[in-house]
């Protein structure tokens, strides 16, 4: 009997028909396509928690340095022998701000203010007196680390300046051994806030009864009445009675951003710093309501955050 098999031997296939290539192309590409938006929707997430995370620990970071610089506002080593002197009624405030204003890093204290450098940002001054010898015994110290010795008033001023490259950042500014000199304590800066809890109670209790600003504050320090013989003796009634050391709490906000794109624009979205409340109630309060408009376009797809503290000064200042 002869075998079917021998009669039609079997062949393999050889090649593929012009259907099966264009369906396995298609496929290959449908998995290549679906492969890639995995990978770049991956690859999005990492950078978007990524940028949220070194927002979120600048913002914790910055807002411990200021934290750590206000309570030590008005400090007075009362162990020493002229102590009476650093807790004079009549001498300087130890917290006092601007509102809308930036510093040059060289110049004395608050002397010769900019207009902002970004969205209204204010100004932080606290002062207080240095400890142990000539050089600091490290118990007093100015927001940058630097230790100061006793004798001496120490200085952590915080503002919003930009750096060489345009970026906008949060500086701590104090006076050195020779001069005076700021460092950069957070970049990314869209806004920074100061409201001042002020004790408006006939006998000061240490506890704030309202927030302000500093422009509010130095309007009430103008409409003081001071007596006084000579200048001298009304600049000193001036610092005694002023309104900055009934100052018993500050409000810090800050609104920090990423350093890379890492979202679409979305709507248009508000970021209220102290609130919706009190931005409505405040609206001359530049900076502490910021829209899509208030911030650069290239900065808009950033990662985006704010932060926000209330600090009770320990060493209250009258």
């Amino acid at each position: 009997m002869i075998s079917m098999f021998a009669i039609y031997p079997y062949r393999g296939q050889r090649g593929i028909t012009i259907t099966e290539l264009l369906v396995a192309v298609a496929i290959g590409t449908l998995v290549t396509l679906l492969a890639s938006t995995v990978l770049v929707s991956a690859s999005a997430s990492y950078v978007a928690q990524t940028e949220a995370a070194i927002v979120d620990d600048a913002g914790r970071f910055a807002l411990a340095t200021i934290e750590r610089a206000a309570r030590q506002a008005g400090f007075a080593n009362l162990d020493r022998e002229d102590a009476a002197g650093q807790v004079d009624p009549a001498a300087p405030p130890s917290i006092i701000g601007l509102d809308a204003a930036s510093l040059t890093s060289d110049s004395e204290a608050l002397v010769n203010p900019r207009p902002a450098a970004v969205n209204g940002s204010d100004v932080l001054a606290l002062r207080f007196a240095g400890s142990g010898s000539a050089g600091g015994d490290g118990s007093a110290t100015t927001c940058a680390g630097f230790s100061v010795g006793a004798g001496q008033d120490g200085w952590s001023i915080f503002y919003v300046g930009k750096n060489a490259r345009g970026e906008s950042e949060l500086r701590c500014k104090y006076r050195g051994a020779n001069n005076w000199s700021a460092e950069a304590v957070v970049a990314g800066v869209d806004s920074f806030q100061v409201l001042y809890g002020l004790d408006t109670d006939a006998v000061a209790d240490g506890q704030a009864n309202r927030f302000v600003t500093a422009t509010d504050i130095t309007a009430l320090d103008a409409s003081l009445v001071i007596d006084g013989d000579s200048a001298g003796a009304r600049s000193r009634e001036q610092m005694r009675k002023s309104w900055w050391k009934r100052v018993a709490s500050i409000k810090v906000a800050l609104l920090l951003h990423g350093a890379k794109r890492s979202k679409s624009v979305g709507s248009a979205s508000v970021v209220d710093l102290f609130g919706a409340a009190y931005s409505t109630a405040a609206p001359a309060d530049v900076g502490v309501r910021i829209g899509q408009a208030d911030i650069a376009a290239p900065l808009r797809e950033r990662e985006r955050r704010s932060f926000s503290s209330t600090i009770m000064l320990r060493n209250v200042a009258h």
